[in-house]
């Protein structure tokens, strides 16, 4: 009796076991880290319009969605390798970073582009003029020294103008800080942050708001051409154990795409809605509106971070094409 007992018991923790491998593994579940910024209206709108229901419920999938903020591709990378999200927005700096970090292992890859919009360095530095005139009194702000991709631009840009060897030479007089704390030392001015790499609508607000602020450097320029600075990523774990979870996320955000593109001003109000953003509608529609930013979901040059981030030894693993950081997929097939 005793025996048949626990034998039992042996046969109701294993089952109990498996529901739980079973559960843990089940469709359905995603969480999305977005930062701060009007780079992430695509997640806006298909948060809003809860797009991700839609398509995941069209898949016979009862879909639990998160949204979860956070600030610097760091906190985004440790959030996505400790199992707190499925989807992690952040710049493809701290993409590529972790896919070189994870190959053969998690092999975290791309999913899909935000978009392509221009990121201006800002300086209320009247002095000032190019990044060759900061000095160990300026501190630039920026999402995450060495690894945002503000980051790696501004090291682009400074190995362009000193050499390879010098690519993080503005990396000591950088600081971590939020978008909007360092767009509000940049405005208000007496402080010791007198340069901001950011993002919309940050960069416009500062330019908008103090009449010392000016551009120092436009992404653009730098990268040779619009870019897609900000993307979204995941493991293959998540991709493989959850086909139609992903592909509702992928839907939901092409579909996000198109409505953006069709309907600025929905979009516009969406953003404001969504991200309690205190911001002029107008200069919103006017960054949503500029002919240099584009709303689409697959990646465009992108792999100058690539190129660049192996050659100064940021990564060790050199990509062939976007096709190695980037899951094969329909939308990414464009891609470069």
């Amino acid at each position: 009796m005793n025996r048949f007992t626990r034998r039992a018991a042996a046969l109701v923790t294993g089952l109990g076991l498996l529901a739980g491998s079973l559960a843990a593994h089940a469709e359905g579940q995603i969480r999305i880290a977005e930062q701060f910024g009007i780079v992430y209206l695509l997640l806006n709108v298909a948060q809003e319009q809860k797009l991700i229901e839609k398509h995941a419920k069209a898949a016979g999938v009862d879909a639990k969605v998160e949204w979860v903020k956070l600030s610097g591709g760091s906190a985004v990378n440790d959030a996505l390798l400790s199992g707190n999200i499925e989807i992690a927005g952040a710049g493809v700096g701290p993409l590529l970073t972790l896919w070189d970090r994870t190959k053969g292992r998690q092999n975290v890859k791309g999913v899909a582009s935000l978009g392509n919009f221009p990121y201006y360095l800002v300086s209320n530095n009247p002095n000032v003029k190019s990044i060759a005139d900061f000095t160990d009194k300026d501190r630039i702000a920026l999402p995450a020294v060495g690894v945002s991709v503000q980051s790696r631009v501004l090291q682009i840009a400074s190995a362009k103008l000193w050499g390879d060897k010098e690519f993080n030479r503005l990396d000591k007089i950088s600081v971590a800080l939020p978008h909007p704390d360092a767009a509000a030392a940049i405005i208000k001015g007496g402080t010791e942050i007198t340069g901001h790499f950011g993002n919309p609508p940050f960069q416009e607000q500062e330019l908008a708001g103090n009449p010392n602020a000016r551009i120092v450097l436009n992404s653009y320029q730098v990268l040779g051409g619009p870019s897609s600075a900000t993307v979204l990523y995941a493991t293959e774990k998540f991709r493989n154990e959850n086909p139609k979870t992903y592909k509702a996320f992928v839907d939901a955000l092409d579909e996000a795409a198109k409505f953006v593109t069709a309907n600025p001003e929905k979009a516009a109000d969406i953003y404001l809605k969504v991200s309690n953003a205190k911001l002029d509608r107008e200069l919103l529609l006017k960054i949503i509106r500029n002919p240099e930013v584009q709303f689409k979901t697959a990646p465009q040059n992108t792999y100058v971070f690539a190129e660049f981030m192996h050659r100064v030894g940021a990564i060790k693993n050199k990509p062939a094409s976007v096709k190695d950081y980037f899951f094969d997929d329909p939308h990414t097939a464009s891609g470069n």
